[in-house]
């Protein structure tokens, strides 16, 4: 796996809880506004859409692209920490 930034490295150090949609790797003030203005205002919400899409990479990337127009890097980012997440505490 390539290295991870220290904002994944965070996110997936601990639950989720209530963090907000920004705290996921790959998502900034900009994308994080997108999202929260859709309703995806809290990284658990991604989080059941990405669980929705059964984990699947190109599903969620298609899906996150559409959504908040998220670029390639910010894609796999978002996704890599959803999917390590998960591999942590699900």
């Amino acid at each position: 796996m390539s290295s991870t930034s220290q904002k994944h490295r965070d996110f997936v150090a601990e639950p989720m809880g209530e963090k907000p949609v920004m705290a996921l790797a790959g998502i900034g003030d900009v994308l994080g506004k997108r999202l929260a203005d859709k309703g995806f205002d809290k990284a658990y919400v991604v989080l059941g859409q990405f669980l929705v899409l059964k984990k699947d990479e190109e599903l969620f990337r298609d899906w996150l692209k559409e959504i908040s127009g998220a670029n390639a890097k910010q894609q796999g980012d978002c996704y890599g920490c959803l999917k390590e997440w998960c591999d942590a505490f699900l």
